[in-house]
């Protein structure tokens, strides 16, 4: 039997040299300086690793990571970094073939000769800007990040070959790059300021980026935008458009949102009466099938969730379609689906009445004024319930809504968009530029207008550019001044950077200008600052924070205005009358949150109204699943479901730590010991008053708390109502506590991938 001390090992070069157990030991002690709680040997003992001839150094050193991420625990959290160390060693040596990275130009260089990264870059920027950015750069900054982003990272985000694996770039150079990608066209004199503070910002976590803008700027590929929201018209031609923009969409890693509302129902009139319409059913499974078609990046399938309003004459039979009983001819199980409601749909439930079904196409105006005005809707709604003439089916309320909270309740997954408010709370004047449909998360609210082809430059598909701030770095709300800049500067010259697969999402795009900004930690900053989801302690501070990240990302944006022009269809928003998210909230909240407002609002609006705003949109409280990774973040808005959370994705499973778990750990308040959905709905309902677009909120219940192990049909009814009064738009999963160990989330879903989620 061989000794030990006499094994050869296979270097990543493929020479053989004998093994040097002392090496192995040098890096892992490396790895620990600095760290509390961590062993080396511990890490050593629990590695188990068979040696043998020939034995790889690459499969050592990856035993080692893994041995020392099984460590990670609530007692134990800095294996996380000890962890995230050995990890970055590893990713350099495969990138580099050693641990200090090369000079940036000629990392650019080689990669841009290779095809990676985009020609531009090079040709964009002087040698001296290269070497000035290069002194800027803090590859140590590789050491703060935690085990799960490097992991992340690694497996989504940088550079690589996905067949063999190898990856061709360390994270520092992907914060630089992005930067100076975004700020390629920005006057030579300030933007090496700006990627330098923008760098700043990406790499010490205060703002956190989308999958599209991670993993895509600075490659040759340029479509960046998380959401796509595309919208069908009643006709095949538009049917057809609508499923060659999705599979256009899809194939450039983006989140679809579609809006079906509009399709006729089984059994309606074609042409004139020559043939009966075959319903809603058979084109949901064709834009099912588009979705599927292609594999995002060749990590995953598409996704998307489909709109359609409550009211719709085939709704009894669109509530089961995820539903795991029946047959695939009746079920269209691989997307989402979001129910549109308003004011006559939540009235006639409180009063015990009857909901009538209609097919839009008979009911002429009907399914604009839906959206447009809910006065005319409610009036053309009662003339046709009246008319004899046209086909109806009525239903009592309290049945339809039951069968859509029972199905949101099993499968989790049907959303609900509440369009009166996604209408009268807008940034849109609605009798213009309308808001019909939410998109894959539920958190865009857009205008959008059916394609009649794929070339249409009369339709509109909206898109969204996503972006974040870390509220686990903000000390006093005059903090998130700097990041909202930042942001808005470099997602709007995004914009102009990306390509447009379809003509209708370009001139959407140029003409709105629209952004998505949301935030990540928020359970972290709400546990630092004292305060907890269930008490209503938390409303004040809320309020201030929310209020400072619409206030500071209007006055950038208004700023960008003053500099660039305001967006071309700034008339269509009401912003450009003067209105702003302060004056159209559902005041029912203000028996909720007292709050006063803080900051100089009169003058801003002066501003606005004399200058305009660069872009149409600035706020949408997105998941943030992977993103809250990188970062070590709590998970958008959400409470974590443990202190030690273990994600399970396709690289495997992660641990995350919640942040400072040793000073904090009593503060943070979990998902399952939050008593009922009240606290945090209020708390939506409070960011809601100033988010301009919407926000991915999500309702949990633990069936054990209620007799009989089941969730009680009026309890789901009140948090839909109580949602509904607080002016809440829309409401993402339902979660159901399995009794799965509560550390455990859920398998990422269909948005983590790259699509709506950041």
């Amino acid at each position: 039997m061989t000794h030990i001390d006499k094994i050869q090992v296979t270097k990543r070069d493929g020479r053989l040299e004998p093994i040097d157990l002392d090496k192995i030991h040098k890096v892992i002690e490396w790895a620990a300086h600095n760290l509390e709680n961590v062993s080396v040997s511990q890490v050593e003992l629990k590695s188990h690793i068979q040696f043998y001839e020939g034995i790889k150094t690459r499969d050592i050193h990856e035993t080692i990571i893994k041995s020392a991420a099984d460590l990670i625990s609530e007692t134990t959290p800095d294996y996380q970094y000890l962890a995230a160390r050995l990890a970055i060693f590893h990713l350099r040596k495969i990138a580099y073939n050693r641990f200090t990275p090369p000079h940036l130009y000629d990392h650019v260089k080689k990669l841009t000769d290779a095809g990676k990264y985009d020609a531009h870059i090079l040709a964009d920027y002087s040698r001296a800007e290269f070497d000035e950015l290069e002194e800027y750069l803090d590859h140590w900054r590789d050491m703060n990040l935690a085990y799960a982003a490097v992991e992340q990272m690694a497996g989504k985000y940088l550079v690589q070959d996905r067949v063999s694996k190898t990856v061709f770039e360390s994270p520092q150079f992907l914060y630089m790059l992005v930067g100076m990608c975004l700020f390629a066209s920005y006057d030579k004199a300030e933007r090496l300021d700006y990627v330098k503070r923008f760098y700043d910002a990406t790499s010490e976590f205060k703002i956190s980026l989308p999958t599209p803008i991670m993993s895509g700027v600075r490659t040759p590929s340029r479509q960046f935008s998380s959401c796509v929201l595309i919208e069908c018209g009643d006709s095949l031609d538009s049917i057809n458009a609508t499923t060659s923009a999705i599979v256009r969409y899809v194939s450039q890693r983006a989140g679809i949102g579609i809006n079906a509302g509009r399709i006729r129902a089984l059994g309606s009139p074609i042409r004139g009466g020559e043939a009966q319409h075959t319903g809603c059913i058979p084109f949901y499974k064709l834009f099912q099938t588009a979705v599927k078609c292609c594999s995002q990046g060749g990590v995953r399938g598409g996704a998307a969730t489909l709109f359609y309003p409550l009211w719709h004459l085939e709704v009894e039979s669109l509530l089961v379609l995820k539903n795991n009983r029946g047959v695939e001819d009746n079920r269209v199980r691989h997307m989402d689906y979001g129910v549109q409601l308003n004011k006559t749909m939540y009235t006639r439930l409180i009063k015990g009445q009857d909901i009538s079904l209609f097919s839009p196409g008979d009911t002429p105006g009907l399914y604009d004024a839906f959206f447009e005005d809910q006065d005319k809707f409610e009036e053309l709604y009662t003339k046709y319930e009246n008319d004899p003439t046209i086909r109806s089916r009525q239903i009592p309320a309290a049945d339809l809504f039951s069968l859509m909270m029972q199905e949101r309740a099993s499968t989790g997954r049907i959303y609900i968009q509440n369009v009166d408010h996604c209408n009268t709370h807008s940034p849109f004047d609605p009798t213009v530029a309308p808001i019909r449909q939410s998109n894959l998360c539920m958190e865009i609210a857009l205008p959008t207008k059916p394609l009649d082809n794929i070339n249409d430059e009369a339709g509109e598909i909206a898109l969204c550019t996503l972006s974040a701030v870390n509220l686990g770095k903000v000390e006093h709300v005059s903090d998130i001044e700097e990041p909202a800049e930042l942001i808005v500067r470099a997602l709007d010259a995004l914009l102009d950077y990306q390509d447009y697969p379809v003509k209708a999402a370009q001139n959407g795009s140029m003409r709105r200008r629209t952004l998505g900004v949301g935030v990540i930690n928020y359970a972290y900053y709400l546990a630092k600052n004292g305060v907890r989801y269930s008490d209503d302690s938390a409303l004040g501070l809320t309020h201030q924070t929310f209020e400072a990240l619409q206030f500071y990302l209007l006055k950038a944006s208004n700023k960008l205005a003053k500099e660039q022009g305001a967006c071309p269809a700034f008339n269509e928003t009401t912003y450009s009358q003067g209105i702003l998210p302060i004056d159209t909230y559902k005041k029912d909240l203000d028996k909720i949150c007292q709050e006063p407002l803080h900051l100089d609002w009169e003058t801003l609006r002066t501003e606005i109204t004399t200058h305009g705003l660069r872009n149409s949109t600035l706020t949408a409280l997105m998941p943030s699943e992977t993103s809250s990774q990188i970062a070590n973040a709590t998970n958008g808005i959400e409470p974590p479901r443990g202190l030690v959370s273990i994600k399970a994705s396709k690289d495997g499973i992660l641990k995350q730590v919640v942040p400072e778990i040793d000073k904090l750990k009593d503060q943070y308040e979990l998902l399952w010991q939050m008593p009922n959905n009240d606290g945090y709905l209020k708390l939506v309902a409070v960011m809601q008053k100033f988010v301009d677009q919407s926000i991915s909120a999500n309702t949990n219940y633990d069936p054990v708390r209620y007799e009989g192990g089941r969730v009680p049909m009026k309890i789901l009814l009140k948090d839909l109502l109580n949602a509904y009064k607080m002016g809440v738009k829309t409401l993402y999963y339902h979660n159901t506590r399995d009794g799965a160990n509560d550390a455990q989330a859920d398998m990422e879903d269909d948005c983590a991938g790259g699509a709506c989620k950041i």
